[in-house]
């Protein structure tokens, strides 16, 4: 199995993620190449989630030649993936690949740089707009973000999704670079939240952002800059 536990988050640490993500922090890495990196990304991270999180079982099935048991993946019609605006849109396309059934959800949060970070660290964080399918305890919930920074974002958009609904079987927060500060912050916030991700880095910046990182994903997804 290619996620490991290391004690505040688990790692994806399948070479091809490895490889992929190196991609996207190249500076030389265009538009186009780096969209499709995170829609790359995003399919194998899914795979990681259905072989280390999910289980299977027997069924028996028909050949053209005799009747035999088979495995199949328990759970794939009970998938919620929660896109969290901008960056995580080719992100989430590549989690589709790995989940074509799964119900979506849309929360458009961003962070105030403005008004700069408070004591704690964090940044206010502005919501536009909520949209999420009913969740059920059988469900396996993905909350999808390629950076997780100080966590503001992401405990915001926790606080969205526990928010009357009840306690899903899996509930993980998927990211391609992580800061330490912020996995912690999101892990006292919201410790019944698994945290995945292919890379914790070295720090935030004085204006936090994650170092070395990979830069704002949006912009370089979707040429904004």
């Amino acid at each position: 199995m290619t996620i490991e536990d290391r004690e505040d988050a688990y790692l994806v640490t399948h070479a091809l993620a490895k490889h992929t993500l190196s991609q996207l922090r190249d500076v030389e890495t265009e538009q186009v190449s780096f969209r499709k990196g995170l829609v790359k990304l995003g399919r194998i991270c899914g795979y990681e989630i259905i072989d280390g999180r999910m289980e299977t079982e027997y069924v028996e099935i028909e050949t053209p030649l005799e009747a035999t048991m088979g495995e199949q993946v328990r759970g794939l019609d009970d998938i919620v993936i929660i896109n969290v605006l901008r960056a995580a849109t080719p992100f989430v396309e590549g989690l589709l690949k790995a989940f074509p059934r799964a119900r979506q959800g849309v929360i458009s949060a961003s962070r105030d740089e403005e008004a700069g970070r408070d004591e704690d660290g964090s940044f206010p964080i502005t919501v536009d707009y909520v949209k999420l399918p009913e969740i059920h305890e059988e469900d396996t919930v993905i909350i999808a973000d390629p950076m997780l920074a100080t966590g503001s974002t992401i405990c915001t958009v926790l606080e969205h999704v526990v928010e009357n609904s009840p306690d899903p079987e899996n509930l993980i927060v998927l990211s391609a670079v992580s800061a330490p500060e912020g996995l912690l912050r999101v892990d006292e916030a919201f410790p019944e939240a698994d945290l995945l991700t292919v890379s914790i880095d070295d720090r935030l910046d004085d204006d936090g952002f994650i170092v070395p990182g990979l830069g704002d994903a949006g912009d370089r997804a979707f040429r904004t800059t």
